[in-house]
C-alpha cells in the first residue's frame, strides 16, 4: 500500500498528538497519524507519586519572565538558549491549552494556578493534577484529536524513514494486522517516537515502549546531546519512578538474598545517625534522579548503595512501607525535612500511614497493578528513566540537516545535562505546537519529488526484504544490546572500557544487518535494527565525550579504572556535543551553545513580521 500525505505524524504520545491537533486547527487537514497504539508508550504509561508538568510562574506576586525561565533552562548546561526561550514563551499558553481541554490541573478560588518547587527549579513553576499527569493529557489530547477528525493508523511499527537528499520525505510501516509493508509519502514528518525506551535492561519505560531514535539517527538526522540520561531509583515489578511521597514518607530499605531471605536494612551502616539517613532519604523524594554532584555526601548515595547491594553484591532491594525506619526520630530529621512533614501534618505512625496522609493516590497506584503496600514491600532498582539528549531541533523543532523533519518530544534533545522536573512534559507540548505552526505556516504546498522518493522506498524495501530473510535470534541481540548500554551507557560508566563497547555494539549491528532475522520475527527485527543502531551511536557518543575529557556530569558518573570518580569539566556545560551519521562515516564534535537571546522588540516591526511570514525566518 503507497499513499502520500501533506503531514505524516509518528508517534501518538502528548508531543505527536498535540501536534496533530494544531495543524488540524490551522486548516493542515492532510495529516496522517502513525501509532503503535494509543494505548502504548510513555506518555499514557508513566507518571510518579505526583507526576510534575513544569511551566512558567503563575501563581501569586512572585515575579517569573520568559527569560528569566529559559535561564533556568539553559543554565542546566550543554543546551542552547534560543530553544531555552521558545519552550518558556509558549509555557503558560500550552498549559493553559490543556487546562481547556480538560487536563484537571489545580487552582485556587481566584482561579491561580497554584504551583510548588521541583528538582533543579528555583522558583515555584511545578505544578500536577497527580500521578498520572501525562496519562491525563493524552486521554483529554486524544478526545480533542479525534473530535477534530484526525485520521489515526495503529498497530503499525515504522521500519525506515524515507528520505530525499538532505530531506524527509516519509516512512515505510509494517502494519501488524496484515504483515504487510505500507509506504507513506510526505511533505512533512513529524517524529513524536519517545524516548529510548528499549535500550537498557534496567529501565523504567513501559513495557513494550521501545522509542526509535535509531531510525532517524540512520538517516543522518543530526542528534546532540546523546549521553545525557536520566537514571534513578524505580520498581521493577511494575516500572514505576518512586519520587517524591514515595521517600518524603521515609521507607525502610530493605536489602534481601535473590530468594528474599536474609532481610536487612542495609542504608544504616553508611550514615553517622538515624537522622542523617532519613534526612538523606527524604531527600530523595525531590532529588529523585541520580546526580553526580550529590555523591558522596548527598541524597544520590542512596542511588549507589543500591547498585552496590543489587549489581555488585547481586541481592535484592526494596522498600517497606509497612514499618519506620530503625531508629526514626522526627525531631531528629534536618529542619527541611521536618518542617515539611509537619507542615503536611505528617509526623505520626508508619510511612504507609504518612503516604495515607499526604498523597493517597500514591497507594492507590500501586493498588491498581496488584501490588499491595499494605501487604508487601516494593523491589527497586536504578534505572534508566529519561533521554535529556535526542536530536536537534532547530526554534522550530525542525531537523538542522535533514528538512522537513520535525522532532518532538523526547526524541528532541532540548534539555542539556540538568533539567527541572517536568520539564520534559512542556517541552513536548511546545515543540508539537511550534512545528505545527511551522508546517501551517510555510510546508503547505508540496516541494517533494514523489520520483525520486519512490525509487529511495522501493531500495529500502528491498534491503528490508533481505534482512528479514534469515536466521538470528531476536531475543538474544536484544538482550545483548540492552546489557551493554545499562553497563555502559548507565549512571556509571567505566572510562577504559567504553571504546571498546562501541566497538562491541557496531560489531552486533552489522552482525545483525549481513545475518539478518526470520520473516515470522518481522516485528520484533524491526525494532532490534533501529535499537542496535541507536546502542551503537549513543556508546559512541558517550565515549567520545569521556575521552574529550567531559567527565562526570548530570546523571552519569565516569569512573577511571580503580573505580574512582573522574571529576567534571565545567567548561564542557557551554558546549554541546553533536553526532551525525552518513554513509562516510561519524563525525562527533562539540559545538558552543547558543545564549539565550533578550530581544528588544517593537510592536509594530513584530506585528508586521508576523503578518506577513517573515516570523518563521526571523530568529
Amino acid at each position: 500500500m503507497k499513499r502520500t500525505v501533506n503531514t505524516l505524524v509518528i508517534g501518538s504520545g502528548a508531543a505527536g498528538l498535540a501536534a496533530a491537533l494544531r495543524l488540524k486547527s490551522l486548516g493542515v487537514d492532510d495529516v496522517l497519524l502513525l501509532s503503535e497504539g494509543l494505548n502504548r508508550g510513555t506518555s499514557i504509561n508513566t507518571g510518579s507519586d505526583k507526576q510534575t508538568y513544569y511551566k512558567l510562574g503563575i501563581y501569586g506576586a512572585e515575579p517569573d519572565s520568559p527569560v528569566q525561565l529559559a535561564q533556568t533552562l539553559f543554565e542546566g548546561g550543554s543546551a542552547h538558549g534560543d530553544v531555552a526561550l521558545v519552550e518558556a514563551a509558549l509555557s503558560v499558553r500550552c498549559f493553559m491549552n490543556l487546562v481547556n481541554l480538560g487536563v484537571p490541573f489545580p487552582c485556587d478560588g481566584y482561579g491561580q494556578y497554584i504551583g510548588y518547587k521541583t528538582d533543579h527549579d528555583p522558583k515555584r513553576r511545578a505544578t500536577s493534577c497527580g500521578p498520572y499527569t501525562s496519562r491525563e493529557m493524552c486521554l483529554a489530547l486524544i478526545r480533542a484529536v479525534r473530535a477534530a477528525g484526525v485520521e489515526i493508523a495503529e498497530k503499525r511499527n515504522v521500519a525506515e524513514l524515507i528520505t530525499v537528499g538532505n530531506r524527509a520525505a516519509g516512512a515505510i510501516a509494517l502494519n501488524r494486522e496484515t504483515g504487510e509493508f505500507e509506504t507513506i509519502f510526505s511533505e512533512n514528518t513529524v517524529f513524536a517516537v519517545g524516548g529510548p525506551g528499549g535500550l537498557y535492561a534496567s529501565s523504567v519505560y513501559p513495557v513494550g515502549h521501545f522509542g526509535a531514535i535509531g531510525l532517524a539517527l540512520k538517516a543522518g538526522a543530526l542528534a546532540q546531546g546523546l549521553p545525557e540520561s536520566q537514571f534513578g531509583l524505580a520498581s521493577v515489578k511494575f516500572r514505576w519512578n518512586v519520587s517524591g511521597t514515595y521517600m518524603q514518607v521515609l521507607p525502610r530499605f530493605v536489602s534481601t538474598a535473590p530468594d528474599g531471605s536474609d532481610e536487612r536494612e542495609f542504608l544504616r551502616d553508611h550514615f553517622k545517625t538515624a537522622g542523617e539517613m532519613n534526612s538523606m532519604i527524604f531527600l530523595k523524594g525531590y532529588q529523585w534522579p541520580f546526580d553526580v554532584r550529590k555523591v558522596p555526601d548527598g541524597s544520590s548515595v542512596i542511588d549507589l548503595l543500591v547498585h552496590e547491594e543489587t549489581v555488585k553484591k547481586g541481592r535484592r532491594v526494596w522498600l517497606d512501607f509497612r514499618a519506620n525506619t530503625e531508629g526514626l526520630d522526627f525531631a531528629a530529621l534536618s529542619d527541611e525535612a521536618r518542617t515539611y512533614l509537619e507542615k503536611s501534618g505528617a509526623c505520626f505512625g508508619t510511612p504507609l500511614e504518612r503516604l495515607e496522609k499526604m498523597n493517597p493516590g500514591a497507594i492507590e497506584l500501586y493498588r491498581d497493578h496488584n501490588i499491595d503496600l499494605a501487604a508487601e514491600p516494593l523491589e527497586i532498582a536504578v534505572c534508566a528513566q529519561h533521554n535529556n539528549g535526542g536530536l536537534a531541533g532547530n526554534v522550530w523543532y525542525e531537523s538542522p540537516n535533514l528538512k522537513h523533519l520535525f522532532p518532538v518530544g523526547e526524541v528532541n534533545g532540548s534539555h542539556g545535562v540538568c533539567r527541572p522536573g517536568g520539564t520534559a512534559l512542556n517541552a513536548g507540548q511546545v515543540g508539537g505546537t511550534r512545528a505545527a505552526e511551522y508546517i501551517a505556516g510555510r510546508c503547505r504546498t508540496s516541494t517533494l519529488d514523489l520520483a525520486v522518493a519512490e525509487r529511495q522506498a522501493e531500495k529500502l524495501l528491498a534491503d528490508l526484504r533481505r534482512r528479514l530473510s534469515g536466521t538470528r535470534d531476536w531475543r538474544k541481540d536484544r538482550r545483548e544490546l540492552q546489557e551493554r548500554m545499562t553497563v555502559y551507557g548507565g549512571h556509571l560508566r567505566p572510562a577504559d572500557r567504553l571504546e571498546q563497547a562501541a566497538d562491541d555494539a557496531r560489531k552486533l549491528v552489522e552482525a545483525m544487518e549481513r545475518d539478518g532475522y526470520p520473516a515470522a520475527d518481522a516485528d520484533h527485527a524491526i525494532t532490534n535494527f533501529q535499537l542496535a543502531f541507536a546502542h551503537w551511536i549513543y556508546l559512541e557518543s558517550i565515549a567520545f565525550q569521556v575521552s574529550t575529557g567531559a567527565g562526570s556530569r548530570g546523571s552519569a558518573a565516569v569512573l577511571d579504572k580503580e573505580g574512582k570518580l573522574i571529576p567534571e569539566n565545567p567548561a564542557y556545560r557551554k558546549h554541546v556535543l553533536e553526532t551525525e551519521y552518513s554513509a562516510s562515516g561519524l563525525r562527533l564534535r562539540w559545538t558552543p551553545c547558543r545564549p539565550v537571546p533578550n530581544p528588544d522588540g517593537w510592536f509594530e516591526t513584530v506585528w508586521k513580521e508576523y503578518r506577513t511570514g517573515e516570523v518563521y525566518g526571523a530568529v
